[in-house]
């Protein structure tokens, strides 16, 4: 690469100080998010440890600053929805945090009841048990609290000083013709990968709003590449019983994962939406096309340094990141707690989730997976919570093959409302309830089939 053809470099935006700017920040940024330690024996990220330094730090009073959080979304939503106060609406960040749809200031309303609830342990035991409300508000919100923190504030890191620009231009040739997607998706799948679901779903969600998604693409990545870490994978396979299977067992869930990626995107729901953007408003520098004269090493390079220089504003920088926080403290977490919540309720006291699995007994009988009945309880419990199918399956089935098989299908299955689910309708990502489930129900028809074949090879 010649550095020093103003073809490829116009101006002085290629000099020591933009350099700096670019290299310093996305390295940090890729040291926080995507480079696996090994910490207290698990496989983990600096982000996640952070987190879970801050969740210690807090200890017994984290519950409490949570149901402040909650309550403060949902009194200032309900304030909003009934007496429109001009203070919040002519005020265009308090609009964005707390003016919203009737559909989900009732969801927020809720989540905030539902949290309250199991802080004071009042209400109905349903709601406040630790299987359901108890578990997403006492195990679920203390992570995602603590993540939200340090994610709005370190991710624009990978987003402001031109990593994805460079990422984005060296992948653009193989997302785009196997995924119909950017280059830069590949970022927001590794720190999934490596990090944590909920992380790539906020990198998804702020690429879609500043621009550099469409509707479709930000669909896409969410319920696609949002893929489910390498810790979180280990807990799956050690709940079920099958530790001495882990390497098999993530190499089956990469195959049959990729697979998904190529298939499901291409067929309804996410075929169907628009390649449109958030408000109508296009990034100017989104484009990923190398124009004639740059290799796709000089254009990256040369469109990171300018994204690097458009960013040296610090104190813009920490006021981006804390407006970025509030806004996944107070639009997010009642979500997630609303919505898990009622998730979990229905899959531990009623049948719906066993008669919704009914139509995978044929299916599995056709597969010829062993214990084919009690496994179809499994596969669609799963969009309640993730670890819930290797729960059943850990005391309900005998056979080490059908094991594997469910523990890879949970995995492979994504959506779950406890987590990454919640996330998401949260999000400013344009997916909703109907079409999460029916994309689970497509993930789960792709790879069980992958899942089984391979299977039969290992068993």
């Amino acid at each position: 690469m010649d550095l020093s053809n103003s073809k490829s470099f116009s101006g002085n935006k290629f000099n020591f100080k933009n350099n700096i700017k670019f290299i310093i920040p996305s390295l940090l940024g890729v040291l926080l998010f995507m480079i696996p330690i090994n910490y207290n024996g698990e496989i983990t990220i600096p982000v996640a440890i952070l987190s879970s330094k801050l969740t210690d730090i807090l200890g017994s009073s984290l519950p409490y600053i949570i149901a402040v959080t909650l309550a403060i979304s949902g009194i200032m939503t309900l304030i909003t929805f009934v007496f429109k106060p001009k203070f919040i609406l002519d005020n265009k960040f308090l609009s964005t945090l707390f003016k919203t749809t009737p559909l989900w200031s009732i969801s927020r309303i809720l989540g905030s009841i539902f949290g309250i609830l199991v802080l004071l342990q009042v209400g109905p035991e349903f709601i406040i048990s630790d299987v359901t409300g108890g578990f997403v508000f006492n195990d679920l919100l203390t992570i995602l609290f603590s993540i939200f923190l340090f994610a709005g504030l370190l991710l624009p890191l990978l987003l402001n000083f031109g990593l994805l620009e460079f990422v984005g231009s060296l992948l653009t040739k193989v997302m785009r013709p196997l995924f119909k997607l950017p280059g830069r998706s590949s970022i927001d799948c590794i720190t999934s990968w490596l990090g944590d679901g909920t992380l790539g779903i906020i990198l998804t969600s702020k690429q879609y709003e500043d621009g550099f998604y469409t509707e479709r693409e930000a669909a896409v990545v969410s319920t696609t590449f949002s893929a489910v870490s390498i810790t979180f994978s280990l807990i799956v396979v050690q709940t079920i019983g099958l530790d001495g299977m882990f390497i098999p067992f993530y190499l089956t869930v990469t195959l049959a994962g990729i697979v998904a990626a190529v298939v499901v995107p291409r067929i309804p729901p996410l075929s169907r939406k628009k390649d449109t953007y958030y408000k109508g408003k296009k990034a100017e520098n989104s484009s990923e096309d190398i124009p004639n004269g740059y290799t796709s090493l000089s254009w990256g390079y040369k469109c990171a340094l300018e994204k690097a220089d458009e960013n040296s504003d610090i104190k813009g920088f920490f006021i981006d990141g804390f407006k970025n926080i509030l806004d996944m403290w107070m639009g997010v977490l009642p979500i997630v707690m609303c919505f898990a919540t009622l998730a979990l309720i229905i899959a531990e006291f009623t049948p719906v989730f066993k008669i919704l699995g009914l139509p995978f007994i044929p299916v599995l009988h056709l597969l010829q997976v062993p214990e084919a009945v009690a496994a179809s309880q499994t596969l669609v419990v799963g969009f309640a919570d993730m670890l819930l199918p290797s729960v059943i399956a850990s005391t309900t089935i005998t056979n080490e093959m059908t094991k594997f098989i469910i523990a890879c299908t949970s995995v492979t299955q994504l959506i779950y409302m406890s987590e990454v689910g919640g996330v998401l309708l949260g999000s400013k990502v344009p997916v909703n309830l109907k079409e999460m489930l029916i994309i689970f129900l497509e993930r789960t028809l792709v790879t069980l089939p992958v899942i089984v074949l391979i299977a039969n090879f290992l068993y």
